[in-house]
C-alpha cells in the first residue's frame, strides 16, 4: 500500500510515517516511480508504534522496544531494555499524580478559604 493509504488506515500523518521511517522504526520498499510501498504489517507497526508514544516513549525508546524479541503469539517485548523502559516510564507517571494530587490538595485548600470568606462576609451584613 502506498503511504497515504497507510496514513488513512492508521490516523498517522504522511509527516510521522516518514519520521517513522527515518528513524528506523518502520521499512518501505520503493516502487519502479520511487513511491514508497508498505506491507500490510506496516499497519499493525504504526499502531503500535503510537501506542508507545501515547505512553510519552521517545522515538529512540520505541525502537529499542521494537528491536526485543517478542513472547510467542504475542506483540509484547520480552527483553530487559524494555523492562526497564516501562519501570522507568511507570516511576515518571507515579511522580506525576503525586504532583496532581499535592496540586489538588492546595486548590481545594484555596477553595475552601475562599468560600469561608464569603461566608464570612455574607453573616456579616
Amino acid at each position: 500500500m502506498l503511504i497515504r493509504e497507510l496514513s488513512r488506515k492508521t490516523g498517522a500523518s504522511i509527516r510521522s510515517i516518514r519520521y517513522y521511517e527515518a528513524k528506523g522504526l518502520l521499512a518501505a520498499g520503493r516502487l519502479p516511480n520511487g513511491y514508497r510501498e508498505y506491507d500490510d504489517d506496516a499497519i499493525s507497526r504504526v499502531k503500535t508504534i503510537q501506542f508507545y508514544l501515547s505512553l510519552g516513549l521517545t522515538a529512540d525508546n520505541i525502537a529499542g522496544i521494537i528491536a526485543c524479541p517478542t513472547l510467542q503469539q504475542s506483540d509484547r517485548p520480552l527483553c530487559k531494555e524494555a523492562y526497564q523502559l516501562y519501570k522507568i516510564k511507570l516511576h515518571e507517571i507515579d511522580e506525576q499524580v503525586n504532583l496532581l494530587h499535592f496540586i489538588r490538595v492546595r486548590l481545594q485548600q484555596r477553595i475552601e478559604a475562599f468560600e469561608q470568606s464569603m461566608e464570612s462576609q455574607d453573616s456579616g451584613h
